[in-house]
C-alpha cells in the first residue's frame, strides 16, 4: 500500500511539471511600422483635409505577446510634426510653418496608457477603447480612440479639440494664413487615427522558456 501511495504522488508530480512548464493560448505579434493619420476641417460646411505623417518613431513595449494589453500598453510614439503629409505642398508647408510652428516643440509625443476590449461577437471584428496620453505644445491630455481588430490590422480613431493643448495661437495663426481658402472658418477639431499589422499566430501549446 505504501509503495502504491508513492507511485501514485510520483505520477502527480511529475503531471504538475509538465502543466507548469507548459503554456497555451494564441501569440500575437506586431509587425511593420506604425501609421499616424489626421482629419482637419476648414469652412462653415466642415469640408475634411486629410494627411499623414512621414516622420513617426514608434517604440513598443514588446513584440509579441498573448493579448493586445501586453504588447500595447506602454508603447510609445514620437511624431515629428515637421513631417506633415497631405499630398499637396502648399498646404503642408502652411501647416508646417503657421500652425504646428507656433508651438511650443516640433514633435507630438503620445502614450497608450490602457486599453478595454467590448464584448466579443462572433465572426466580427475584434473592438473596444484605446486611452493614447497625448502631449502637445506643452500639454499633456488623455484621449479615448475606439479600435478595431480584423484582417491583422489594428486601427483606432478618435478626435481632439486643439484648444484643449493650449493651441488657440497656433488656429489662429494658421485660419489667418488660410482665410480665403477656409473661408475664415479653421475648426479646433481634429481626427486623429493610427494603424499597424498585428498577426495573430495559431494557438498552440510550447515550452516555456526559462
Amino acid at each position: 500500500m505504501k509503495n502504491v501511495i508513492i507511485s501514485a504522488l510520483m505520477v502527480l508530480f511529475v503531471v504538475s511539471g509538465v502543466n507548469a512548464s507548459q503554456k497555451s493560448g494564441c501569440e500575437l505579434s506586431q509587425v511593420g511600422a506604425l501609421e499616424v493619420s489626421w482629419t482637419g476641417y476648414k469652412t462653415e460646411k466642415k469640408v475634411g483635409v486629410g494627411g499623414v505623417f512621414d516622420s513617426v518613431v514608434y517604440t513598443p513595449v514588446a513584440k509579441s505577446g498573448e493579448n493586445f494589453r501586453s504588447i500595447l500598453v506602454g508603447s510609445s510614439v514620437v511624431i515629428d510634426t515637421s513631417s506633415v503629409n497631405s499630398k499637396h505642398e502648399g498646404r503642408d508647408e502652411k501647416l508646417a510653418k503657421f500652425f504646428f510652428g507656433m508651438m511650443s516643440d516640433k514633435n507630438i509625443n503620445a502614450k497608450i496608457v490602457d486599453i478595454k476590449a467590448d464584448k466579443r461577437v462572433k465572426d466580427a471584428p475584434r473592438t473596444g477603447v484605446v486611452e493614447i496620453e497625448i502631449e502637445m505644445n506643452g500639454v499633456k491630455k488623455v484621449v479615448p480612440m475606439t479600435y478595431s481588430f480584423s484582417n491583422n490590422v489594428f486601427e483606432a480613431k478618435g478626435v481632439i479639440d486643439i484648444l484643449d493643448f493650449s493651441a488657440s495661437e497656433a488656429l489662429a495663426s494658421l485660419n489667418k494664413a488660410c482665410f480665403d481658402l477656409h473661408e475664415g472658418k479653421t475648426w479646433s477639431e481634429a481626427g486623429i487615427a493610427f494603424k499597424t499589422k498585428i498577426e495573430a499566430l495559431l494557438c498552440k501549446v510550447e515550452p516555456l522558456k526559462e
